[in-house]
């Protein structure tokens, strides 16, 4: 249940950066700041010192989840992890859902399909995320 709620949310963040984006030339940083519901995201990339990073050079994309995403993880968990000795441990954990390049939903459906319904992807921090399509979705 919780990949199926983080891969929603993932989504939803995921296409309004690209509707976002068409409409005006903002950062990944000035965008979730606008939203209300991206604000545990904007706190937990200021938290990690990741403000400057995600401001620079790119593109890049974001798989992060919403803050109803966020609520999916104990309160003190989430706590532990805002602290300043945490920084390097949420730097980590941020890094790991984000992505160099701009994927359109389109780039990866069409990558799923080549891929026969999968496709992996690098994040930032090295690790590997794998896409599927499943059940008419992504």
């Amino acid at each position: 249940m919780k990949k199926v709620i983080f891969i929603i949310s993932t989504l939803g963040l995921f296409l309004f950066f690209q509707q976002t984006s068409a409409q005006k030339s903002q950062d990944i940083v000035d965008v979730a700041a606008s939203v209300e519901d991206f604000s545990t995201l904007v706190t937990a990339v200021k938290a990690a010192d990741l403000v400057g990073a995600l401001k620079g050079d790119g593109p890049l994309t974001v798989f992060a989840p919403v803050n109803s995403g966020f609520a999916k993880i104990d309160s003190k968990t989430l706590n532990a992890l805002l602290e300043p000795a945490n920084k390097e441990k949420l730097s980590a954990i941020l890094t790991y859902h984000v992505v160099s390049g701009k994927l359109m939903a389109s780039d990866v459906a069409a990558a799923l399909k080549k891929g026969k319904g999968t496709v992996e992807l690098t994040t930032l921090n090295g690790g590997k995320l794998t896409a599927m399509s499943k059940d008419g979705g992504i």
